[in-house]
């Protein structure tokens, strides 16, 4: 089967998001469950037509064993790959290549955690790395100071345009009813924000939050029969090289620069026919160094590529207009939410944030410490 044999091949047909913020009271696998139940409903299918189940989650061990049995699910076809944040990104190429061969027919792509109500932290199921243990790292910001501090020093990117990131999502949260941070937010507040892992502030991390989202999707013939507006798989690639930061070959340079154009090739389009960058902004410095891999801008101009409100609302190039995991959600994965929102703004029901005329939408996730990078890419049915 190959990469391009693959491009339009399968559709979401159903999607739904539950929790986002704060969800008192309901457990991870409850909220999960909400977003899935939710998003059958929104295809116009029923729970049992659900025959194959993609998970990972933060806080399982067995994730589609766990959903399965919690949604009463008996699948012929299930995958708890888990590469981090962008886990969901590659599950969507998992599934196209499981329906495309006929393994399946409705398949599930799920994600839940309820971080912020049972208390605020990830509880990790990762090992750790005993040549880092001894130096106390305080990871996952540990390792994205370090790439930040290298590229302020390698390219002359400063605070101010790391703030840039970080306002930028703001105006897009401020536009989203469902965003978690909304409200004013001034570049001297985010650089007077208390220093976490310098030179990343607070205002520089991303928030944490509940949320569950999941997505349907079925093979591309018979999306067009059901409820929903289809919006096609396009294209995908990842690459993976390192999994602990002092392991990664170069902190400037993530692995996106190769998933990037493998995606592209495989869905046949070029950036520059991109309407929309959905980027996994776990720090404000994610956003800058996928915005040169990826090619939007060349290496090291990243920093000077966001200023001046370039990719807020009403500049040159759409990014993260939920508000990213800056201000919208990050529930400790956060991969799924960049492909809900594509969703949204394809099919055109985004509201007062909606872009115009939106039918491709690159969706990049992040897992690790800059490690695992997927990047799938979604269209509309006039891009087929």
């Amino acid at each position: 089967m190959s990469g391009n044999s693959m491009r339009g091949k399968s559709a979401i047909v159903g999607m739904a998001t539950a929790g986002i913020g704060e969800a008192h009271g309901f457990s991870a696998m409850e909220l999960l469950g909400q977003a899935a139940v939710a998003a059958v409903a929104d295809a116009g299918l029923k729970l049992q037509d659900v025959d194959a189940v993609f998970a990972a989650t933060s806080s399982h061990a067995f994730p589609t064993m766990s959903v399965v049995e919690y949604l009463g699910l008996k699948p012929k076809f299930f995958d708890g790959t888990n590469v981090g944040g962008s886990s969901f990104e590659l599950h969507l190429l998992q599934a196209t290549m499981a329906l495309e061969a006929g393994l399946c027919d409705v398949a599930l792509v799920c994600y839940g955690s309820n971080q912020r109500t049972a208390g605020g932290r990830l509880v990790s199921m990762s090992e750790p790395q005993w040549h880092e243990t001894p130096y106390k790292p305080r990871h996952p910001i540990t390792a994205y100071g370090l790439a930040a501090s290298r590229h302020m020093h390698q390219y002359g990117t400063t605070r101010e345009q790391l703030a840039d990131v970080a306002l930028a999502a703001r105006g897009w949260a401020n536009l989203n009813p469902d965003a978690f941070a909304r409200g004013p937010l001034t570049k001297d507040e985010v650089l007077s924000a208390r220093m976490i892992s310098d030179p990343l502030t607070k205002a520089d991390c991303c928030l944490v939050t509940d949320g569950a989202a999941a997505v349907i999707l079925t093979r591309a013939d018979r999306a067009k029969d059901l409820h929903a507006k289809p919006v096609y798989f396009m294209g995908a690639g990842a690459a993976n090289y390192h999994r602990s930061i002092v392991e990664m070959p170069d902190l400037t340079t993530t692995a996106a620069a190769d998933s990037g154009p493998r995606a592209l090739e495989m869905a046949g389009i070029k950036l520059g026919d991109l309407d929309l960058a959905m980027l996994y902004d776990a720090f404000t410095i994610n956003t800058i160094l996928f915005l040169e891999d990826l090619g939007f801008c060349p290496k090291g101009e990243g920093g000077r590529f966001v200023e001046d409100g370039r990719i807020a609302p009403g500049g040159e190039l759409a990014v993260n207009t939920n508000g990213g995991g800056l201000s919208c959600v990050h529930p400790g994965m956060y991969g799924l939410f960049l492909i809900a929102e594509a969703v949204e703004q394809i099919r055109g029901t985004a509201g007062a944030r909606q872009i115009a005329d939106c039918n491709l939408a690159l969706c990049h996730g992040n897992g690790g410490t800059l490690s695992s990078q997927c990047t799938a890419i979604l269209g509309s049915e006039a891009t087929l």
